[in-house]
């Protein structure tokens, strides 16, 4: 079929280069408008938090899953909170946050007379600052941060100053808040991917992969395009798209450049050595995309509009690139490959050197390369395991500056962090709201509760209510407070649901784990059938899905060690431990990389597959095979690396997490299980790899393998 294909490609070049042309321009034309159709709605349908904050906005038109900004202030000696001086400065910073932003909501010990606003020594107290959300889809008050920093800057409440706290004010004032953007990053993953390409090729055929990525790029942003006018498009797509898609469709063209000079070098020439080429490489690359596509498909089911959309919209990216690998470049090498190809420094005639004696001292030392590999797998694995879940965690905002110094004197004071995001609760029973924020005053771990009277905190029938947590929520133990909250909130009646910024983080935290188990069992499924109908194998798809969930478990002991534990965080981006991961990360670093790690075991091991049925040898075929693919899995490897080392320099610190568990993970596949596991265990196993019985044989529709010989070999064929 892939023949059949690519003649039909090679008689109609001018049709098929025409059609790119137009395609890419169009892109380029209209990318701009295609990234802001982008959503960045988030959602968690279904759920009280959520639905919860969606009737808080309605109603209030602030608060709910925005979080307030929080002024505080640490009175002096002899300057009690009940003074009229200090009463009166409190009074004046809610008037003056009010007219500074209309519309926002406020309460302080001033308006309401509620210790729940001053620490247990009386020292130190804090007005709560609603304003209405910059974004209404999002959330989000940064613009109303800086505003509201503005009005209060050198106020002072009997002599004190105050301080400006709040999750907004801390990210204003977080290091390398306003990093490079997405051009950026891609200018530099380009130009890394490059340099790399100019080793591999020696010629100018490295420009080749380059411009089937800006192809491939463009082409997606434009059908991404048009999927938003069917449904939303989660923003991050924009990231993963200029990123993920610059290395997957540099690693396709480079896998299937590299088995053109091959051809080439074996005599072939003109469209014959590209029909050679793509018949086996092109083959290769269409699984690869399609693995690569399932595990983001597979995101499909989880219950979030976002993570979907994630999901299907990457699996555009490993899909795109797939037909521009088997479409456009063959008609590029058939027209310009030979002049492309100067000068001609490197040939493909024979297999990697110094990659076939690696493969050599690997199969003769099988046991200890396995271990060898093991115990650092096992290692990072076990590191995995004290992975913490949670949102995003007040560590990883700023450092210093006026919103630290009120956040500390929250903490210090016992009042605590858990003031910056308040447990809203909404009142629809017509009961007594103060009986109400009394009963949720007793719950372990809160320091206060409020249910203030005025009319920004009431409506027909309806009351709101806030307390406030002494531990951070993003923390475990800010996550048991909230249950202990809702728990009391429910046995008021039915009519009493709880909200805030931290219950809806809670939700979504349920939502993406209650059905990870299933995604997972969907992806190794479906990539064990796509992979034994490839490999013909049953054993082969078995241990390239083992050695996947490891390779991802690998990289989450990374991000455990690196991020969560603050080993290298603090050194590399001025960020200190964040104590735990974002929600969304691990789930989206299997999703990404179970595929994308995929695409080497592919390479490898269909070219292993190749030189068996040649020789008729496993150990002659894992080392031509590795011979034949290691300098090609390790550039592309680094090319992928150095994208995800782009990306890290995005401004959100999520996003840095994100890029640092596909970077570790990339590079663990690619050197310590693809060039040291892998072909010691194919090794290890001999002809059992080659495995495929009759009855599985006519399910996947392909020729049966059977034994045939030994099963051990031992070193012979090397």
């Amino acid at each position: 079929m892939m023949t059949t294909l690519t003649r039909w490609v090679l008689a109609h070049k001018r049709l098929v280069t025409s059609a790119w042309v137009v395609v890419t321009l169009v892109g380029i034309a209209t990318v701009g408008t295609s990234t802001k159709a982008f959503s960045n709605k988030f959602s968690v349908p279904g759920r009280e938090g959520f639905q919860t904050n969606d009737q808080i906005a309605r109603l209030f038109h602030t608060g709910g899953r925005n979080a307030p900004l929080v002024p505080v202030v640490t009175l002096p000696a002899g300057a009690p909170v009940s003074s009229p001086a200090v009463r009166t400065g409190l009074a004046q910073v809610e008037t003056k946050l009010r007219q500074a932003i209309p519309g926002t909501r406020t309460a302080s010990y001033a308006s309401t007379g509620n210790r729940a606003f001053v620490s247990g020594d009386g020292r130190t107290t804090f007005v709560l600052a609603y304003p209405p959300p910059d974004n209404e889809a999002f959330g989000g008050n940064t613009k109303a941060a800086k505003t509201a920093a503005g009005a209060l800057a050198g106020d002072t409440i009997a002599g004190a100053p105050i301080h400006l706290t709040g999750l907004d004010a801390l990210q204003n004032q977080t290091g390398g808040g306003n990093g490079p953007g997405v051009l950026v990053e891609s200018v530099i993953g380009g130009f890394g991917a490059l340099v790399v390409l100019v080793f591999v090729f020696a010629s100018l055929l490295a420009l080749v992969p380059m411009l089937m990525a800006i192809v491939s790029i463009m082409t997606t942003f434009l059908v991404l395009w048009a999927v938003t006018a069917v449904a939303d498009v989660s923003m991050i797509v924009e990231f993963l798209v200029a990123l993920i898609g610059l290395g997957v469709a540099i690693d396709y063209t480079l896998l299937v450049v590299v088995r053109w000079r091959e051809e080439r070098a074996h005599g072939n020439t003109g469209d014959e050595a590209v029909v050679r080429a793509m018949a086996t490489a092109g083959r290769a690359v269409v699984f690869s995309g399609t693995t690569v596509a399932i595990g983001l498909l597979a995101m499909i089911i989880l219950p979030l509009p976002f993570l979907r959309s994630i999901g299907y919209a990457g699996m555009l990216i490993p899909l795109v690139s797939v037909v521009v690998a088997i479409t456009l470049l063959p008609v590029v090498l058939a027209k310009a490959g030979n002049r492309l190809d100067w000068p001609h420094v490197r040939s493909e005639d024979q297999a990697s050197r110094p990659w076939t004696a690696w493969a050599r001292f690997v199969v003769r030392r099988r046991w200890i390369a396995a271990a060898a590999a093991l115990i650092v797998l096992a290692a990072l694995v076990v590191s995995a395991t004290q992975l913490q879940i949670g949102s995003a965690n007040l560590n990883t905002l700023a450092k210093r500056g006026d919103a630290r110094t009120g956040l500390l004197a929250l903490e210090r004071s016992g009042i605590g962090a858990g003031a910056l995001q308040p447990i809203e609760i909404l009142d629809r029973s017509g009961g007594s709201a103060a009986r109400l924020a009394a009963g949720v005053r007793g719950v372990a771990g809160v320091h206060g509760a409020v249910a203030p009277t005025s009319p920004q905190w009431r409506r027909t029938g309806t009351a709101l209510l806030d307390a406030f947590p002494v531990a951070d929520e993003s923390t475990s133990a800010g996550i048991d407070v909230i249950s202990r909250a809702r728990t009391v909130a429910h046995a008021a009646g039915p009519s009493v649901h709880v909200g805030g910024l931290g219950a809806e983080n809670d939700d979504f935290v349920t939502a993406i784990y209650g059905s990870f188990p299933v995604m997972i069992a969907l992806i190794v499924v479906l990539t064990f059938l796509l992979l034994a109908r490839a490999f013909r194998s049953l054993l082969l798809p078995l241990k390239a899905v083992i050695l996947n969930v490891i390779s991802v478990g690998a990289a989450w002991g990374v991000m455990t060690l690196v991020w969560q534990q603050g080993h290298g965080s603090g050194a590399l981006w001025g960020i200190s431990a964040t104590n735990e991961i974002t929600a969304w990360i691990p789930l989206m670093v299997f999703a990404f990389l179970f595929g994308l790690s995929m695409d080497y075991e592919v390479f490898i091991l269909t070219r292993m597959r190749e030189e068996f049925d040649r020789s008729g040898s496993t150990d002659a075929a894992v080392v031509r095979g590795i011979g034949r693919t290691g300098r090609l899995v390790t550039s592309a490897a680094l090319i992928l690396f150095l994208s995800f080392v782009a990306m890290s320099t995005a401004p959100n610190t999520d996003v840095k997490v994100f890029a640092t568990g596909l970077a570790a993970g990339i590079m663990l596949d690619a050197t310590v299980i693809r060039a040291l596991l892998v072909p010691a265990v194919v090794s290890l196993f001999g002809r059992w790899n080659w495995w495929l019985p009759a009855w599985p044989a006519r399910l996947l529709r392909v020729e049966p393998s059977l034994l045939g010989g030994p099963v051990s070999e031992g070193a012979a064929g090397t």
